[in-house]
């Protein structure tokens, strides 16, 4: 088991630690597309990700979704432990971007190892402080960047997360990427290509000039 290779703080731990986590530790595999937890009532546990792409986003009250951060190889996610914190209430969605393995780690075990390892604790205060970072940043971006600059940063993103320039995807699923109406990505997405940055077709943008996205983007 190669646990213990994506676990950062697993030199650190005493062995007694070290083989509850090894025999508590589950693997979870999910295909893409599938909701892996779903909001503050679903305590499914930490999640150590061994490969995949994972999108952690938000609901509005009327339904509409923001992408909060995205969890990659070698990430993990406190917040689909969130019974483990009890004064912090912030409800998120995890879903599978791409077929994904991940170590499940059971909530209460990781609540135990807090109470008894400081280094256990210290660490799950350090991802906390590094998530809600990540969200400021994210509301500091709609704040205030505009729309355009924000789309033309995406694009890029997504375009590296890819590894491709043609993107395979729909203005539905980029509005929900970033809070938004289907319609304001239509319009913007556009008015790039009536710039010549961008060529539409359907279900897919395929980017045409990364220099001019990446000077509007800046």
């Amino acid at each position: 088991m190669d646990f213990a290779n994506y676990f950062p703080i697993w030199n650190k731990l005493t062995p007694a630690h070290k083989e509850r986590l090894t025999n508590a530790a589950e693997l979870l595999k999910s295909k893409s597309g599938t909701v892996v937890h779903n909001g503050s009532m679903d305590c499914l546990g930490l999640l150590l990700i061994r490969k995949g792409q994972l999108r952690v986003y938000t609901l509005s009250s009327e339904g509409r979704e923001i992408t909060l951060y995205r969890l990659f190889e070698h990430d993990i996610c406190l917040f689909s432990a969130s019974c483990v914190m009890p004064n912090i209430q912030f409800e998120v969605i995890i879903e599978a971007e791409k077929d994904s393995e991940m170590w499940v780690l059971p909530s209460c075990l990781f609540k135990d190892l807090m109470e008894e390892s400081a280094v256990v604790a210290n660490y799950a205060n350090q991802l906390i402080s590094s998530r809600f970072s990540d969200v400021m940043w994210l509301m500091e971006q709609i704040m205030w960047k505009s729309f355009d600059k924000r789309l033309a940063a995406f694009l890029l993103e997504e375009s590296v997360l890819e590894g491709t320039t043609a993107l395979k995807i729909t203005h539905e699923k980029i509005a929900n990427h970033m809070g938004t109406a289907r319609e304001v990505v239509t319009r913007m997405l556009r008015y790039f290509q009536s710039e010549g940055m961008v060529k539409l077709t359907r279900g897919a943008v395929e980017i045409l000039d990364e220099d001019k996205l990446e000077a509007l983007a800046e």
